[in-house]
């Protein structure tokens, strides 16, 4: 695509209406704790960090032991385009193509940089006494960090009067998101997670319970820390989440997509998410899109749906010409005056999914 055309629908991005879920940031940047900067400890960590990426990536603390991997595995200063040093931490900085290449070539499946957006509730309990952990507090940076570790994009409430007498420990043990309901309609998030820690002897152990759309996971998890128990948390609820986004094994069907509703914004979202499935856009017409592509159905929708996408009943009415936004100008036109003159589509084949905004 132009660079102008790209340069344009940056433009126009800012000026969309935000969505909850976006593109996760510094997903394939890793921070790894190091002994030394000595040639073989700097090797061993960039091997645990290519790791730690690989499960963000897939969500399968298991895969990282597949023979497919153990070449890449040996050799991970081959996919990496920088690194540093922030005092006992090795800052690593993967090459997002390559690292996407090993993984397919290897037959694995990832999940994508658009992931849901958690709204996390975190009650402490130690001999000290109760907090609930809130933006611009003490814990909130170890929560982010834990969450970027694992590649979760979190919120973090305010956690002032009105909320810290809303979510105790009862509301937490009780597990009913109706309880959270009015403190969380605040925040723009996607995702609920409460977790009730509590310092026990020398360690810490949580209960969690996370709510995305009618689907609900819980369990616990223990930490010598609280910072280690905040990244046990974390991984145990990206491993909840992963299989819906990430998919199922199997082959790879044919998809075409058609998606309505499209104005220069959404059409730079959408292709942003498509590009790493290969996805070749086929046809505009007025505020229509169509794709070809290959993916696994289940995985694709999970992604559709986190950029505000939802589906189409099979009979709709013919696409208007134009797209108002909110402002009152249309912005359909433009979509075809913008971009490249698409490839003709031929017969349609495989599994057709019909979305709309």
């Amino acid at each position: 695509m132009r660079p102008i055309v790209r340069l344009l629908m940056l433009c126009c991005l800012v000026l969309a209406q935000p969505v909850a879920a976006e593109p996760l940031e510094d997903l394939y940047l890793v921070r790894q704790p190091i002994d030394s900067q000595q040639p073989a400890d700097r090797e061993a960590a960039l091997q645990r960090a290519l790791d730690t990426l690989i499960i963000r990536l897939t969500g399968d603390p298991q895969v990282v032991e597949s023979s497919n991997l153990a070449a890449v595995r040996a050799e991970p200063k081959q996919l990496v385009r920088q690194f540093g040093y922030e005092g006992d931490v090795l800052v690593a900085n993967f090459d997002a193509t390559s690292v996407q290449r090993a993984l397919r070539d290897a037959g694995i499946a990832t999940w994508g940089e658009n992931r849901p957006s958690l709204l996390v509730w975190w009650l402490a309990e130690s001999a000290e006494g109760t907090s609930l952990i809130g933006d611009g507090q003490g814990g909130a940076d170890m929560l982010r960090s834990a969450a970027q570790h694992r590649g979760l994009p979190v919120q973090i409430p305010l956690a002032d009067l009105q909320e810290q007498l809303a979510v105790t420990r009862d509301t937490l043990e009780r597990a009913e998101p109706s309880a959270f309901a009015e403190s969380s309609e605040r925040y723009d998030a996607d995702a609920l997670l409460t977790v009730l820690a509590r310092e026990e002897g020398e360690g810490w152990q949580a209960r969690w319970h996370v709510w995305l759309g009618d689907q609900h996971g819980e369990g616990q998890a223990t930490g010598t820390s609280q910072e280690a128990l905040a990244d046990a948390v974390m991984l145990a609820v990206q491993r909840y989440l992963a299989p819906r986004f990430v998919g199922v094994e199997g082959e790879l069907l044919s998809v075409t997509l058609e998606v309505e509703g499209a104005n220069l914004a959404r059409f730079a979202e959408l292709d942003e998410l498509l590009q790493p499935l290969g996805a070749q856009l086929h046809q505009v017409s007025g505020d229509e899109l169509i794709y070809r592509l290959e993916a696994r159905p289940e995985q694709l929708q999970a992604q559709l749906e986190l950029i505000g996408l939802q589906p189409l009943p099979d009979e709709m009415p013919e696409p208007s010409p134009s797209v108002t936004q909110p402002g009152g100008a249309a912005t359909g036109a433009p979509i075809e005056a913008a971009i490249e003159k698409p490839i003709e589509a031929p017969a349609t084949e495989g599994v057709v999914l019909r979305y709309g905004w």
